[in-house]
């Protein structure tokens, strides 16, 4: 049987010693993984079946990680990792959304590798670590210490390797292929619900070189009035001879995510909203041309915010945030926002959608950039103009 294993299994390796150093400096012995893209960072699997409960287990003292989850799954995580056979472990299906814990099953798992006494760490901010689970397994496990070991691995996977940056240049190829299908598609009389169909065809075909893959959320598509709102759902409706469409889309390529939006103005734009745009785009640039190894993040947000303000502008949400591999129902890796206050420190590797979009009292737009730091300064992920586009 065939493995889609899309990294070097020494790059793996690399990963997981990263992690168990971590571990020792918070004298973890155990650690939990509940977010999908964790355990895909340390092992590479790949399924949807992150709704129902499944684990990656790392132990200091084994070589490797240890997957768990649903038996129909186990296919799965011969088929999609590295693992040896005794690494990965699979509950019967009569845990699956029944009276019975899956958790019970981690537990058992984790006494046998670790002892009843261990120290775990789980993510206790994690999307898919419920109340329940950590009631369940503290139950389990009465006489463990548990330890909040959130965005551990978030932080690790913060700087990008080569290989991994490769992915995410071929993910904003397909966000760039999907965004110029958008544009081609918008016109008065299109239905919004047609326009978002052709996005998803193509974020799927996505290049005649490589294909895409679902994304970590729906395409953003806000029309009229709802360009307003940053996050809104598309309709039927068509679109009207003069309107703005602000469209925030996501290339998915092996999990590894780019987030790219632009506006498009059907019918020629008001004076004032087309000088709005290029506030916007040269606030963008100035951003942009104060990335480098050893800023910070928030030195990068001040470059931005001091062009938008001389034109009287303000935006009050972050200008931007970390990206990389990700499941739904977000891509954003929830450490590093291009934010003021923030200070970390760039370094090469780290991927970031630098979200320029304003909302203001009558005005939507977004123009924004994704990118990654390089040696020298920022590489684009995209290379789709940084514009207006009108139709």
């Amino acid at each position: 049987m065939e493995k889609e294993l899309h990294f070097e299994r020494s790059e793996f390796a690399t990963r997981v010693t990263s992690v168990k150093k971590e571990m020792e400096k918070r004298d973890i012995d155990t650690l939990l993984l509940s977010e999908p893209a964790n355990a895909n960072y340390l092992t590479g699997y790949d399924a949807y079946s992150f709704y129902v409960p499944q684990m990656v287990v790392v132990a200091l003292d084994r070589e490797e990680p240890i997957w768990v989850g649903r038996g129909m799954d186990g296919i799965s995580a011969f088929m999609t990792t590295y693992l040896s056979d005794d690494s990965i472990r699979t509950y019967a299906d009569a845990y699956v959304q029944s009276a019975l814990s899956p958790y019970d099953f981690v537990a058992e798992i984790v006494k046998e590798i670790a002892g009843r006494k261990t120290r775990v760490g789980v993510e206790m901010g994690g999307y898919y670590y419920s109340a329940r689970a950590h009631s369940d397994l503290m139950k389990a496990l009465p006489e463990a210490t548990f330890i909040d070991a959130d965005l551990l691995v978030n932080w690790i996977r913060l700087v990008k390797s080569p290989a991994e940056v490769a992915l995410m240049r071929q993910a904003g190829r397909i966000a760039e292929a999907m965004m110029y299908r958008a544009v081609d598609t918008i016109e008065p009389g299109a239905r919004e619900c047609d326009i978002a169909a052709v996005i998803y065809h193509q974020m799927m075909a996505g290049t005649p070189e490589f294909g895409g893959t679902y994304t970590c959320s729906p395409p953003y598509l806000c029309v009229g009035e709802k360009a307003l709102a940053p996050h809104a759902a598309w309709t039927d409706k068509p679109l009207l001879p003069s309107t703005i469409v602000n469209l925030e889309l996501f290339g998915n390529r092996h999990r590894y995510q780019v987030n790219l939006a632009r506006t498009i103005c059907v019918g020629k734009p008001s004076p004032n909203y087309q000088k709005l745009a290029d506030v916007v785009v040269e606030s963008l640039n100035a951003g942009l041309d104060a990335v480098a190894p050893g800023k910070s993040a928030e030195e990068v947000h001040a470059a931005f915010a001091k062009t938008l303000a001389k034109h009287g502008h303000e935006k009050d949400s972050r200008l931007g945030y970390s990206l990389g591999l990700g499941y739904p129902p977000a891509v954003g890796e929830k450490t590093v926002s291009l934010r003021k206050g923030d200070k970390t420190v760039l370094r090469p590797g780290m991927c970031f959608h630098m979200m320029s979009g304003l909302w203001l009292e009558n005005d939507g737009i977004t123009i924004t950039q994704p990118f990654v730091v390089t040696e020298t300064g920022h590489e684009p992920l995209t290379k789709i103009p940084r514009q207006l586009f009108v139709k």
